[in-house]
C-alpha cells in the first residue's frame, strides 16, 4: 500500500470545561485566519469576490434579485461570529457548534424560519495518506447560504465550476439547491474513498495468496479503522438528509427535496458498501490468521515427523552410550548384568544397520499414513 496507506488522524479538539454555560463558543488556538469569498448569482449572471470581513453583510445581500453564497474557510475571527449574532440573529448555540468542529452530521431548524443550520463531515486522504475528517457547517436563509470550513482544503470546486458555467439548476434552484449540491459532492467523495479502499483490499487479498507477511494485518486493520470512521459519519448523514426531505421549512424548495432523495439513496448505498468492505477486511484478517496457523501446523508437522524418526534412534544411541563395560579393565573381573554387546565384533556397523532399518520403516509408515502430502 506504500505511502497511500490510510490512517486516521485524531484531532485534539478544544472543548468547553464541564459546567460551562451553553452558547459560549471557543475558537481553537490552531484555527486558521478566515478566507471569505462571496458568490453573487442569479439565472443570468455570476460574480465572485474576496472579502476581508462580513461586517457589512446586510448591505452585501440587499439586492433581492440575486442569491448569495459566503464561502468561509478558517474560523479564527471572533468578530465574524459576533456579526452573525448581531446582524443575522444567529443563535449562539449555532455559533458554538460551528467553532466546536467535532459535531456529527445534523440538521437544526428554528421556530422563526429565518435560517436552517446543518453540519456535514468532509473526508479525504491527505498528502501523507492520512484520513482527514473536517467539519463543514451550513447556515441557510431565504436567499443566502453561508458555509464554514475549518481548513483550507477544497471540496467545493465542482460546485463552483457549475455555478460559473450556469448549466442545470445550480443558478435557478435557489440557496437550498446550492446547499444540496455541496452536500452531494461531500457524499460522492465517500464513494471515491470506498472505491480506493476496495482496491486496496483486493490487492491485500492477492498478497495473501502470493506471499503473506505481517504487514498484511497492519494494512487491513488500518483500512478497517477508516471504514469505522466513515460508518460513524454515513449513518447520521443519512438521517440528516432524511430530515431535509421531510422538513416543512419554506427555506427548502420542492426541487431541492427531489434531488435530496437522490443524495439519500447514495448515502444508503455508501452504508451498504461500507458493510461489504468491512466483511472483506474481516475475512482478510481471518484468512491471514488461518494461513499463519496452517504454516505453523506444517512446520510442527515436519518437526514432529523428524522427532518421531529420531526418538527410537536416540533411544538406541542412549542405551549404548552408557558404557557399562562387561569386564573390569583393571582386574579383568566379569561384571554381571553389564552390556555383553559392548565389545562385540562389528557392533558399531550392526547398530547403524538396525537404526537405519528402523528409520526406513518409520518413513514408509508415515508415507502410507499420508503425513508427507
Amino acid at each position: 500500500m506504500g505511502k497511500n496507506k490510510p490512517r486516521s488522524r485524531h484531532k485534539h479538539y478544544k472543548v468547553p470545561a464541564p459546567g460551562t454555560s451553553p452558547g459560549l463558543y471557543a475558537i481553537d488556538d490552531e484555527a486558521l485566519k478566515p478566507v471569505i469569498v462571496l458568490h453573487t448569482y442569479n439565472d443570468k449572471s455570476h460574480k465572485k469576490e474576496e472579502l476581508k470581513n462580513i461586517n457589512n453583510i446586510e448591505k452585501l445581500i440587499q439586492d433581492k434579485s440575486y442569491n448569495y453564497w459566503f464561502d468561509i474557510k478558517g474560523l479564527a475571527d471572533p468578530t465574524m461570529f459576533e456579526t452573525l449574532y448581531s446582524k443575522f440573529d444567529i443563535s449562539r448555540l449555532v455559533l458554538e457548534d460551528i467553532t466546536s468542529s467535532y459535531q456529527r452530521p445534523k440538521l437544526d431548524e428554528y421556530d422563526n424560519d429565518n435560517y436552517i443550520f446543518s453540519v456535514s463531515r468532509h473526508l479525504y486522504l491527505g498528502e501523507d495518506g492520512v484520513l482527514c475528517n473536517d467539519q463543514i457547517s451550513f447556515i441557510l436563509s431565504e436567499r443566502t447560504l453561508i458555509t464554514f470550513q475549518e481548513t483550507y482544503s477544497d471540496c467545493f470546486e465542482p460546485v463552483r465550476k457549475r455555478l460559473e458555467i450556469g448549466k442545470g439548476n445550480i443558478r435557478i434552484g435557489g440557496s437550498s439547491y446550492l446547499m444540496y449540491a455541496i452536500m452531494d459532492v461531500i457524499v460522492d467523495n465517500y464513494f471515491s474513498l470506498l472505491n480506493f479502499w476496495g482496491e486496496e483490499l483486493d490487492a491485500i487479498e492477492d498478497r495473501l495468496y502470493d506471499r503473506p507477511d505481517k504487514r498484511i494485518m497492519y494494512d487491513t486493520q488500518a483500512i478497517k479503522r477508516s471504514l469505522i470512521t466513515i460508518r460513524k459519519i454515513a449513518w447520521p448523514e443519512r438521517d440528516k438528509l432524511n430530515d431535509i426531505i421531510r422538513t416543512d421549512s419554506p427555506l427548502i424548495s420542492d426541487l431541492t427535496k427531489t434531488y435530496m432523495k437522490d443524495a439519500y439513496d447514495h448515502c444508503i448505498q455508501i452504508i451498504d458498501f461500507i458493510e461489504s468492505l468491512k466483511e472483506i477486511a474481516s475475512a482478510n484478517i481471518d484468512m491471514n490468521l488461518s494461513i499463519i496457523s496452517n504454516r505453523m501446523n506444517e512446520i510442527m508437522k515436519v518437526l514432529t515427523i523428524i522427532s518421531s524418526i529420531f526418538i527410537p534412534l536416540t533411544f538406541i544411541a542412549g542405551i549404548y552410550g552408557m558404557n557399562f563395560s562387561r569386564e573390569d579393565p583393571v582386574t579383568g573381573k566379569v561384571m554381571p548384568d553389564n552390556m555383553p554387546e559392548l565389545y562385540s565384533p562389528h557392533g558399531y556397523i550392526y547398530t547403524w544397520i538396525v537404526m537405519g532399518i528402523i528409520a526406513v520403516v518409520q518413513v514408509i509408515y508415515f508415507w502410507r499414513k499420508g503425513w508427507f502430502k
